[in-house]
């Protein structure tokens, strides 16, 4: 697994105190930005798997504030120097970072451990229900092959 040409991390910075903290999460000014579209949230249960989709148009940028999460990419992009390359992120509350999904990357996630994941997540273009640019791909997908499993050591 290699990194896929055009997703980015950016790591976050907690200010902590014996209040508790602050994090900035995505800022206007910053390279992964692009343009504002919409902002949601999402809960997901223990070993729920959402997984894939694809936009032509939309890129994602995904955020996990609680739980723990196995993010996983796959490049569909035909142009693309890692085209049909797979990479997995382990994303959550003890790893914060903004991960940005280029359009074209199909992605998607599993809940690890015991408890529920929270995903923010911002897109450059609002959700539009009579012209949804979402595509789909079973979470099994033959072409992609990602196993899905935890692996014991």
């Amino acid at each position: 697994m290699g990194s896929i040409d055009g997703v980015v991390k950016k790591p976050l910075v907690k200010h902590s105190d014996d209040r508790g903290y602050f994090m900035e999460l995505l800022r206007k000014d910053d390279a992964i930005y692009g343009s504002f579209g919409q902002a949601s949230l999402s809960m997901s249960f223990p070993g729920v798997i959402k997984a894939f989709h694809y936009h032509q148009l939309q890129d994602d940028i995904w955020f996990f504030p609680s739980g723990h999460a196995q993010v996983v990419l796959h490049d569909m992009r035909k142009d693309s120097p890692t085209y049909r390359k797979t990479e997995a992120h382990y994303m959550g509350e003890d790893n914060s970072y903004l991960l940005f999904i280029p359009r074209g990357v199909a992605h998607g996630y599993r809940v690890l451990g015991l408890k529920p994941v929270t995903i923010v997540y911002f897109t450059n273009m609002a959700y539009d229900a009579n012209q949804p640019d979402e595509y789909r791909l079973a979470y099994d997908d033959p072409q992609i092959a990602f196993d899905w499993s935890t692996k014991s050591r």
